[in-house]
């Protein structure tokens, strides 16, 4: 169960936001405050899980708020549901670690997405008792699957040709092939695929390995280094 509290100065939507909470059963109100100085008293001697706040109250605005309790050493989840939009207290606000921001007025299936959103973080956290691997981590910060932009080709090579070539690999993974086999099935030059494959060894993108057992002269074989099978 995680315990929220309310922080809103006009108590109908006081009542709608609680309203709106206990809609889950997984959430539960301890309290509804009408301003941030009633809530730091409380908090004082409690703990909750998610603090719904709006960000115009009297006596502390949410800033004000938020700074004075992660002073006290605590740091909630906080959901703003509040009619300030202007970006710079936006911004400030998700500076200070808040979750979500829902600008009045707002749709009840906002107010939902915004719980849910809550708890499936809350729950990742809670299962993970074990160092944290970069995907774990990216999965968690909502980071997973966000490309990264492309490092920049070394001068004299082309992006497009580059790309030829490793969707070549990539679609013959496993296998290793001389210069010239990959020339014919791309279509460029011997010279044209050595040099692009010399960039992709010594990026680590592929791997190449000198063949002995050609009957003649040793010959460099290119792969892409995935369960590389020798042909036969």
């Amino acid at each position: 169960m995680y315990r929220v509290i309310i922080i809103e100065d006009d108590p109908m939507v006081a009542a709608i936001n609680r309203q709106y909470v206990e809609t889950s059963p997984d959430f539960s109100v301890e309290a509804v405050f009408p301003s941030g100085v009633g809530a730091l008293e409380y908090l004082k001697e409690h703990d909750v899980s998610l603090i719904i706040l709006d960000y115009y109250t009297p006596m502390l605005n949410g800033m004000e708020f938020l700074d004075q309790l992660h002073g006290m050493g605590k740091a909630p989840a906080v959901i703003m549901v509040t009619s300030a939009s202007d970006a710079r207290t936006v911004r400030q606000m998700f500076l200070r670690g808040v979750v979500d921001y829902l600008v009045k007025p707002f749709e009840y299936r906002r107010f939902q997405a915004a719980l849910e959103k809550f708890r499936q973080s809350r729950e990742q956290w809670e299962v993970q008792d074990s160092a944290l691997d970069q995907a774990a981590i990216d999965r968690m910060t909502g980071s997973a699957g966000q490309a990264l932009p492309p490092e920049p080709l070394a001068k004299g090579l082309n992006a497009a040709t580059m790309q030829m070539i490793r969707d070549f690999l990539k679609h013959n993974s496993g296998a290793m092939y001389t210069s010239e086999e990959i020339a014919e099935q791309v279509h460029l030059s011997r010279i044209t695929v050595r040099r692009y494959m010399n960039y992709l060894t010594q990026t680590h993108e592929a791997v190449s390995a000198i063949d002995y057992q050609t009957g003649g002269r040793p010959s460099i074989q290119y792969g892409n280094g995935q369960n590389i099978q020798k042909r036969s």
